[in-house]
């Protein structure tokens, strides 16, 4: 390819052959065509390498990194590499539905803002249901951190933004990298810092263009409760909080964190770092003592059967854990 595409697409992989060339698929299929795919592979890996090549499209590009340094590191070196005005960025373990890209870029093309990123919403496809996220959109003049993490009911999915719903200008992902070593809420951490940046408007699609796979039987990042290194991002990261959305924050994703240690000393210490630091309403009170009240399997069973739904028309892609699992 000569000219530069409209669009770049970042997948970083590692290790996942078989979901690596799924994400890609759904990529290279999309309807707006006028795109470049870049794998980044994570390390060496001899099988992923050559099961993508099999694919045969000269759109797709896969850079493999000499030593394994994680996603957020392998996403910079995906936007370093990008051609595109844009770039679109999908984990391995996601697809897209077709006209993700046709969507998000016609938005973008309807915006005065000099750095338009575009999200949507996405079908969370779990073993025991689908359900479609986020369930409502920003409201105008709402604070985006409150946006993200205030909710409006016991569970999570009323405000959310994941990564492989996320397109940005390719200029704004350089400019604004994805914070290395951070093992949750990278793109929390990411969307936060970048909407403080001058020029940027974040934009939705309402309709779901993505297929995040929940499959609980395998590893991943977002099941994963580092508890006390979130603590520490957390209140390192108080300026890109309301006090509001801190108070929330604290006593739903880091108290579902905390929670499987049954440690008193860590339920009393959220309520402190959430009083002191934020404005906790009574709904993130009730939501700290049911994650704390109520084992996660039946949690997630409860909150399945009232969000959830067995089947989703609009996921005719092939046959999704959140920012936290309360």
């Amino acid at each position: 390819m000569s000219a530069a595409p409209d669009v770049s697409v970042v997948i970083p992989t590692c290790d996942r052959p078989e979901l690596a060339v799924r994400a890609a698929g759904s990529a290279l299929a999309q309807t707006h065509r006028d795109l470049e795919v870049i794998v980044v592979v994570d390390g060496p890996d001899e099988v992923t390498t050559d099961a993508l090549g099999a694919i045969g499209d000269p759109r797709l590009r896969v850079v493999v990194l000499p030593e394994r340094r994680k996603a957020p590191h392998a996403r910079n070196v995906g936007a370093l590499e990008a051609r595109g005005r844009f770039t679109a960025l999908l984990d391995d373990d996601d697809e897209w539905l077709p006209t993700k890209i046709e969507v998000q870029l016609r938005l973008a093309a309807g915006s005065d803002a000099e750095f338009p990123v575009v999200a949507t919403r996405l079908i969370n496809r779990t073993p025991r249901a689908d359900s479609v996220m986020p369930r409502r959109l920003p409201a105008p003049g709402e604070p985006l951190s409150e946006y993200f993490t205030v909710r409006r009911g016991l569970f999570y999915g009323d405000g959310f933004i994941q990564t492989s719903t996320i397109m940005a200008p390719t200029e704004l992902l350089r400019r604004v990298p994805f914070t290395v070593g951070l093992r949750r809420q990278q793109e929390l951490d990411w969307a936060l810092r970048a909407i403080r940046e001058d020029g940027v408007e974040l934009l939705y699609a309402e309709e779901p263009l993505v297929l995040w796979h929940q499959d609980e039987d395998r590893e991943r990042i977002s099941l994963q409760n580092p508890y006390e290194d979130q603590l520490a991002w957390l209140r390192d990261s108080r300026a890109l909080f309301t006090e509001r959305a801190y108070a929330a924050f604290t006593l739903s994703v880091l108290s579902s964190m905390a929670a499987p240690s049954r440690q008193g000393r860590h339920f009393r210490e959220l309520l402190a770092e959430a009083r002191t630091h934020g404005r906790p309403g009574a709904l993130d009170y009730l939501t700290h003592l049911q994650i704390w009240a109520l084992p996660p399997a039946l949690r997630a069973r409860v909150r399945d059967l009232l969000v959830g739904r067995r089947s989703t028309p609009a996921a005719t892609a092939s046959t999704p854990e959140p920012v936290d699992v309360a």
